[in-house]
């Protein structure tokens, strides 16, 4: 099972002080910050999934990269430009949702593979549209209007976008993106696929969907697949169900969600290959909107923050471990919690993180450079590290799921 990791330049500093919090004063970011597949030992993913709209902006706004990046990125091509190892992949797609409100694509083929031979990705997606919205017992005639018109669209553009490939025999792997609101519908995009050609074909809109909604889509879609088609999953990441999904022809996915859990959940911010603990939450005084406006209104002592923050790093610097440590790290977050007015105490959760101390049981070369540093909420360049290493959690865990290329390739009604 491949995993993709979807780019939004997230990209850490190597030199980066976190004693003083400081970056050096000679660094570059392009040039010296570096990828997830960099910094580890062993890339955390089987490849990256790029959007046209991260890169060139899309009508909900510009994109992530800046102009000189943009340029960069054309100019050395994906391979170079984000200095891709060998056995990591292209894939690249349109970033449908960010034009979802729109009533038609304001993408069209053309621009969509002149991005995609222009940058040199391995594989591309066809332009799609998504449907959000899900109605297993809708049929294909009697549906929402929208819904028929945006499967329509995007069955279309599929046929003229993998036309062209061939026409101009263009070193691009086709992937036909499919839409659907149902089981049926899915299947029925999936066999009309098949029929112009297409022998990798990406799932979407099923990121709002119950793994059993998944699973019914699958196992109908199953009835027309072909041997040796591969099914890829967008934006879809349920580890629990990928032995499952593998049986009915996925061999692929991509999703943010071990990554952004490190620093946007409540509590599930490092994970382990069975468990999952909250991180030590250590603001920056300077750095956190939310306290620094605190202090601006007077209801907190700059001062105060100031000292009680030191004093955490340097009580966590210094753990070791033993049920004193715990208890005095605990005291002194909770100390902290109260100062930054948090609103519910920690104070259970960091002595279950704490107790665990997971990060000295991780193989990860993160881990075992940063320690506990890694666990500490604070900043971005903590947080990312610990988003790679919630990465290399999930590409372990793919690792041991059972093989699915004989599988995907010879289960069907049809093998």
């Amino acid at each position: 099972m491949k995993f993709y990791f979807p780019d939004s330049q997230d990209l850490v500093s190597p030199t980066y002080d976190f004693h003083h919090d400081e970056y050096s004063p000679l660094r570059v970011r392009q040039r010296d910050d570096l990828y997830a597949h960099e910094i580890l030992d062993t890339p955390p993913y089987s490849g990256l999934l790029v959007s046209k709209s991260i890169v060139d902006g899309a009508m909900k706004g510009a994109g992530k990269y800046t102009s000189a990046q943009r340029a960069r990125l054309y100019r050395l091509g994906v391979e170079r430009f984000f200095r891709l190892p060998k056995g990591v992949e292209s894939l690249g797609d349109n970033g449908a949702f960010n034009y979802v409100d729109e009533l038609v694509p304001p993408v069209t083929v053309e621009e969509t593979l002149d991005f995609y031979i222009g940058c040199g990705f391995d594989a591309g997606v066809s332009v799609d549209h998504i449907i959000f919205g899900y109605d297993p017992l809708a049929s294909l005639d009697d549906v929402d209007p929208a819904w028929a018109e945006r499967r329509r669209i995007t069955l279309r553009l599929a046929e003229e976008f993998i036309t062209r490939v061939s026409e101009q025999n263009l070193n691009l792997q086709p992937v036909g993106a499919a839409q659907g609101w149902s089981p049926a519908s899915f299947a029925d995009s999936v066999e009309q696929l098949q029929k112009m050609g297409y022998q990798r074909i990406a799932l979407g809109g099923m990121v709002p969907l119950k793994t059993k909604d998944i699973l019914d889509c699958l196992q109908e879609i199953d009835n027309v697949r072909l041997p040796g088609t591969e099914l890829h999953l967008l934006g879809v990441t349920r580890v629990e169900s990928m032995d499952l999904f593998s049986d009915f022809g996925v061999t692929s996915f991509d999703s943010t969600s071990a990554f952004r859990q490190a620093f946007m959940d409540d509590r599930n911010n490092f994970h382990t290959e069975n468990d999952a603990f909250i991180a030590l939450r250590v603001p920056q005084v300077d750095g956190n909107p939310a306290l620094k406006r605190a202090i601006l209104a007077g209801r907190v002592s700059q001062k105060d923050a100031i000292a009680q923050e030191r004093v955490c790093l340097r009580v966590l610097r210094e753990f070791d471990g033993s049920a004193g440590a715990i208890e005095r790290a605990i005291a002194e977050l909770d100390a902290y919690e109260t100062i930054c007015q948090v609103n519910r105490s920690h104070q259970a959760e960091y002595e279950r993180t704490l107790t665990a101390a997971p990060w000295n049981a991780c193989e990860c070369s993160l881990c075992k450079t940063l320690g506990i540093e890694i666990a500490i909420f604070r900043g971005t360049e903590r947080n990312k590290r610990r988003g790679f290493h919630n990465m290399s959690v999930l590409a372990n865990k793919m690792k041991k799921l059972k093989s699915n290329v004989l599988t995907s390739t010879t289960r069907s009604n049809h093998g």
